[in-house]
């Protein structure tokens, strides 16, 4: 039986891939290493997953690396989605993102090098954010790496560092850029399920500048099958490869709270734009050609069908996200002193 790591499994991506592979894998057998941080609920893992006798939770932190050891001699495959994961959070305190995303990636690669007769394939979650604004359109895998917030630069670092690592140790990476996520289970400090909860509940939707930000929302669903092909492709054709995650189309901040509010009956009335955010990127637009010729994988689930299904997972599970609504906002400070809530 295959059996394999997941770093950050509790948290949003990471426990939907759980989820998913765990319904289409059978034969396989996963760990799950979180240090269940708020981003990490193991709620996510619930269910027929946790009681499942081919699940297995190990918590701590992937700096630890005498657990990760641990962990590591367990599994042949692993897949690193541990991090700290939120632009505004990571301006208010940006130390833990280097320590998690940066230092955490290099003791989980340390320990795939350690362990390379075992390891047979690191696959690597990196970020769209790397990049920065687009420079041209679409943005390709060599699209040059411009990261505007600590998060993106810790996110960058980790992207690199593990690429060095298969460089100069030839240990069997696979680096995966996605795109902006949405769908169930994403903590409320992101945009969509932000905008979610704040109109089931009847408050402003509030967006940052203009609304004119725009990004290639991919839902969680369809990064789940393209990370499955990551695991399954044949090694040569992955070896080192960087591959983007997107669906090659880019949607506004404000049109996305536009169709957020038709969903749910509400106008535009409910729209409150506050300051932009520090180190905002204005337009992120995914090549998809990798992906496909690469993966064999393009994203399927159109964005009104994805809003859809994620508006109703939260209508469905008010009990999960109202624990987090203290965590919805995030104070900053910006150039000029003024104190914003993003």
């Amino acid at each position: 039986m295959q059996s394999i790591l997941v770093t950050g499994g509790a948290g949003f991506i990471g426990s939907n891939f759980v989820r998913f592979l765990m319904k289409r894998r059978p034969d396989v057998e996963v760990h799950v290493l979180d240090a269940l941080t708020y981003a990490g609920d193991p709620e996510n893992l619930a269910g027929w997953v946790r009681q499942s006798p081919r699940f297995h939770f190990w918590y701590g932190n992937v700096c630890n690396a005498d657990l990760v050891d641990r962990v590591m001699q367990q599994v042949d495959t692993v897949i690193h989605f541990a991090a700290e994961s939120h632009v505004a959070r990571s301006i208010f305190d940006n130390a833990v993102f280097f320590q998690t995303d940066v230092m955490g990636t290099q003791v989980v690669a340390n320990q795939v090098l350690k362990h390379r007769r075992r390891i047979h394939r690191f696959v690597h979650i990196s970020t769209s954010e790397v990049y920065g604004s687009a420079l041209s359109e679409p943005m390709t895998e060599e699209h040059p790496l411009n990261p505007l917030t600590p998060y993106a630069s810790a996110k960058c670092g980790a992207d690199r560092l593990v690429y060095s690592y298969w460089r100069t140790y030839g240990i069997p990476v696979v680096i995966i850029r996605p795109f902006n996520q949405y769908g169930p289970r994403q903590h409320l400090e992101k945009c969509i399920p932000r905008f979610i909860t704040s109109a089931i509940d009847g408050e402003p939707l509030t967006i940052h500048g203009d609304g004119s930000a725009a990004r290639d929302w991919v839902y969680v669903e369809d990064t789940c099958r393209a990370l499955l092909a990551a695991l399954e492709a044949p090694l040569d054709d992955v070896l080192g490869q960087v591959i983007n995650l997107g669906t090659g189309k880019a949607v506004s901040v404000a049109d996305i709270a536009a169709k957020i509010l038709d969903l749910t009956g509400r106008d535009d009335s409910a729209l409150q734009a506050i300051p932009d955010r520090p180190g905002q990127v204005q337009k992120h637009i995914s090549s998809t050609e990798k992906a496909e010729r690469v993966l064999r994988w393009r994203a399927t689930t159109d964005l009104d069908t994805g809003l859809e299904r994620t508006l109703e997972w939260y209508r469905e599970h008010e009990d999960w996200w109202r624990k987090h609504l203290w965590m919805k906002i995030v104070e900053l400070t910006l150039a000029d002193g003024s104190i914003v809530q993003h």
